[in-house]
């Protein structure tokens, strides 16, 4: 397995744990109070829907600017873990949102640069 597949692998796997982590938790195991519960998981899941298309395909553009969006992710994360009851969901979706996040900008910039490769490979054998 070559290292774009790799991190294309860790993006998938980040975009799913925290898509799952978030739903175990706010569906179940600890539902908000102060919010219905389906307004909380709308709130928490559907921006996870908009790059799914594109992560899935694996193209570029789509895996750059998801990054942008599990920043968001890491700082709920970050915000919940600082929370004593909340220190278990808080690490989980911190931790897969920097897999995504990795993920993410990893494979793009070695896609990227095994495209140019490919290219200039194919320009010189023409």
């Amino acid at each position: 397995m070559n290292l774009v597949a790799l991190f294309r692998w860790m993006a998938l796997i980040g975009w799913f744990g925290l898509f799952a982590t978030l739903l175990a938790f706010t569906g179940w195991l600890q539902p908000p109070e102060a919010l219905p519960r389906a307004l909380a998981l709308a709130i928490l899941l559907v921006p996870l829907l908009f790059p799914l298309r594109g992560v899935l395909h694996a193209r570029r553009y789509t895996h750059a600017w998801a990054s942008l969006l599990a920043l968001a992710y890491i700082t709920l994360g970050i915000t919940l873990a600082s929370v004593a009851s909340d220190r278990l969901y808080g690490a989980l979706v911190t931790g897969f949102s920097l897999a995504w996040f990795a993920g993410c900008l990893l494979f793009v910039k070695l896609d990227a640069r095994r495209a140019r490769a490919a290219q200039s490979a194919a320009e010189r054998a023409s």
